[in-house]
């Protein structure tokens, strides 16, 4: 069994930061990409990109995210983490953590995904 928790959420004012993290855990051989994504208020189901990192450090970003997010892991704790600085109103969603990982035993890699973390910008 394999879970994806996040942690870090929460109010923050504009202009302010946070660090999101992301823990997985369970019967994982190996994971390859995680990455964090986010749904906003009143735009239905889809999930936007925020940032993805490879196991190697390769690292994708939203392109209007560039500058104020930094993605990083560390592969030996099976962790992803999102700093998050000059937040604006804009930027409040459920942030979720993916990852595409091969569970043990298996031969195909799966995608996982965390129950998500609220992040609300407000004064």
């Amino acid at each position: 069994q394999v879970q994806l928790v996040e942690s870090g959420g929460g109010l923050v004012q504009p202009g302010g930061s946070l660090r999101l993290s992301c823990a997985a855990s369970g019967s994982i051989f190996s994971i390859n990409d995680m990455g964090w994504y986010r749904q906003a208020p009143g735009k239905g189901k889809q999930r936007e990109l925020v940032a993805t990192i490879s196991n190697i450090g390769k690292i994708n970003y939203a392109d209007s995210l560039k500058g104020r997010f930094t993605i990083s892991r560390n592969n030996a704790e099976k962790m992803v983490y999102l700093q998050m600085n000059s937040l604006k109103p804009e930027d409040a969603a459920v942030y979720y953590c993916n990852a595409d990982l091969y569970p043990l035993g298996l031969k195909e890699s799966y995608v996982y995904w965390g129950q998500g973390t609220q992040v609300t910008v407000s004064s």
